[in-house]
């Protein structure tokens, strides 16, 4: 129903949300690359009135690119808005109960010990997002070994690597098995598009190798 999944799940926060160009920067991102991208809309002090509105300015860029566009802890919102689906973590509801609500929609779902992930992809979540705990800036080494774990026990379900990303981790973390990476400030804080092209171009080169 809703494809393959896409190859570089891009973050937002409260500060990325409140920029007035926000969604244009979006949508060329999305116009770019297509089906290939996921935008994350996640926040914790906007209202969910303007969560709503911004979902539904992407949900029409998202069914022309065939982008993703997931909704982080709000399943509600994810479902009003119409948009591909919701990122769960550990606010949010569990990956089974949001698919007693929600059966169709895509759900991904945070996992932090290789020991969930197994639970995880078989309550019905659509992938899954990686990285060990504490800090996001974790050692390349060990971010790339909890990424191999996590592939061996989701048993199939694809996983997304997240933790410090850099075009440079991406390459690594394609070798390592993920279906995708998580970036944010790389992507923000540059000119979007080409910083998506510079990390996707990094993770297809992992591929190749």
């Amino acid at each position: 129903m809703h494809g393959s999944v896409p190859a570089l799940h891009i973050l937002t926060n409260d500060v990325v949300l409140a920029d007035p160009g926000f969604v244009q920067l979006a949508t060329a991102v999305m116009e770019a690359w297509g089906p290939r991208i996921a935008i994350h809309l996640r926040a914790t002090e906007i209202t969910a009135r303007r969560l709503v509105e911004l979902s539904l300015q992407l949900r029409v860029v998202s069914e022309m690119t065939r982008s993703w566009v997931l909704v982080h802890d709000r399943v509600d919102i994810a479902m009003v808005a119409g948009v591909t689906g919701a990122q769960l973590t550990s606010r949010s509801l569990t990956v089974a109960d949001a698919r007693r609500i929600a059966p169709t929609i895509v759900l991904g779902a945070s996992v932090h010990a290789t020991a969930d992930a197994w639970i995880t992809a078989q309550s019905g979540a659509t992938f899954l997002v990686a990285g060990p705990p504490g800090d996001v800036k974790s050692e390349q080494a060990e971010l790339s070994q909890f990424v191999r774990d996590v592939v061996d026990a989701a048993e199939g379900c694809p996983v997304i690597a997240i933790g410090g990303m850099t075009p440079e981790r991406a390459y690594e973390m394609s070798r390592s098995g993920a279906s995708g990476i998580v970036a944010m400030r790389g992507i923000w804080l540059d000119d979007a598009v080409s910083a998506t092209h510079r990390y996707l171009a990094s993770y297809d080169e992992g591929l190749r190798r």
